[in-house]
């Protein structure tokens, strides 16, 4: 046995957890076994870690450099120039300092859309999570531009850079920037070699008002149309949706990524979710990057998600604290067929300890309730991902070196 968690609170029982090769290897009382790393559990509960299924994890580089603005403003006239000038050891340096916030926050599974993948697998290893990490594609209309991505996506993906915690997707951007025959050509390169995609999709109201005039049908139906949505597609934002695509996003079994507090910053709209939840749509919960959130913390997320719902379904009963913490976890982690997400025996050592005397955290009442509607990432104490203690006592080895590394890396960028 590795690691050997003692005394720590399991859906309100106390229990043992003992970890072994990456895995819960024993939930029980009392196990009496020696580890070479024993954790005191006491006065903590023990949860799953979260899933950020959308996320460009080096923007943190990005934080707070172009607030207040609307989103194609914010694209075309700040994030594209500042992301022009980034190299691989940037996007390396901004990925840790993603990895670091996610660690202490609760995160050890994300998403990611950025440039130079190999730059960010090297931060996620080094950090200890786990990730899928998209090859972007953007073409803008250009066949020259389209021929370039389409050689680079082959020749990146006739290699094996896939590995036990990082593995590869595909990441158009979005309908706005990538042309049709690249959608279609991206649609059977991800058959071909069993990928997933993920793409941004109906994300404003101009993005849908631009496909209806340039193709007479919206977002969602243009890209079904092309037969480019199915079970291996992540969606993020689907913000403007009608009756009609909620029903063909379900049909299809596509993942759709719901991102509030970018919506809502970049006053993008509000995603339909608890109707996406009640038609059986598959979900998970993003963050967006840093430059539009402006944090990773997927407790603001949670909480986000289930008032929104209230308020806009008019009723303060639906998505329960408990169905949202779910979506964030265990369902998350069905979507790419990861026996995690739930404090199982068998499954993966993803785990994070919840400080119950943590000011937020008392009284208890009811636990998830104070993790979805008080709690944020400073309630997170331990965090164990893959059998590995990337985090206990909230303390992160090496964070102030990952910090000091960060900032003058963006003085650097600034001064280019």
């Amino acid at each position: 046995m590795d690691i050997l968690i003692k005394n720590v609170s399991l859906d309100g029982k106390i229990v043992d957890i003992g970890i072994d090769q990456g895995k819960i290897r024993l939930i029980q009382e009392n196990i009496d076994e020696l580890a070479p790393k024993v954790i005191d559990g006491t006065n903590k509960a023990v949860l799953p870690t979260f899933y950020n299924l959308h996320t460009h994890a080096a923007m943190t580089l990005l934080r707070g450099y172009a607030d207040d603005l609307e989103l194609h403003t914010w694209l075309n006239d700040y994030i594209w120039p500042f992301e022009r000038k980034l190299t691989f050891e940037d996007v390396y340096i901004g990925t840790k300092l993603a990895c670091l916030e996610m660690i202490k926050t609760g995160t050890t599974f994300f998403c990611d859309m950025y440039w130079h993948p190999l730059a960010a697998k090297k931060a996620v290893e080094e950090m200890g999570l786990r990730a899928r990490l998209s090859t972007v594609f953007v073409d803008f209309g250009s066949t020259k531009k389209a021929q370039e991505f389409k050689e680079r996506t082959e020749d990146f993906f006739s290699q094996d850079h896939n590995s036990e915690l990082v593995q590869f997707m595909l990441g158009p951007h979005a309908i706005y920037t990538v042309s049709k025959d690249s959608l279609v050509w991206l649609r059977d390169f991800a058959r071909e070699h069993d990928l997933f995609i993920h793409i941004h999709l109906a994300e404003t109201q101009k993005e849908v008002q631009d496909c209806l005039k340039e193709h007479n049908l919206t977002p969602v139906k243009y890209l079904d149309t092309l037969g480019f949505l199915g079970p291996n597609v992540i969606v993020a934002h689907a913000v403007w949706l009608d009756d009609q695509e909620i029903e063909i996003l379900g049909k299809r079994q596509v993942k759709v990524v719901h991102v509030p507090t970018s919506n809502l910053k970049l006053a993008s709209g509000v995603c339909p979710f608890y109707e996406l939840y009640k038609r059986g749509v598959a979900l998970g919960l993003g963050t967006d990057g840093c430059a539009s959130n402006n944090n990773l913390d997927i407790f603001e997320e949670l909480k986000l998600s289930s008032i929104l719902a209230k308020v806009h379904s008019n009723d303060p009963a639906v998505f329960k604290a408990r169905e949202i913490f779910d979506i964030a976890t265990q369902q998350s982690a069905k979507h790419f067929y990861l026996l995690g997400g739930e404090i199982k025996e068998g499954y993966v050592a993803d785990l994070m300890l919840i400080d119950l005397d943590h000011h937020l955290m008392v009284p208890t009442h009811k636990l998830y309730s104070n993790l979805v509607y008080a709690g944020n990432g400073s309630c997170v104490d331990t965090v164990i991902c893959n059998g590995k203690v990337l985090m206990e006592n909230r303390i992160v080895e090496g964070e102030e070196e990952i910090i000091a590394e960060a900032k003058a890396c963006v003085a650097n960028i600034l001064k280019r």
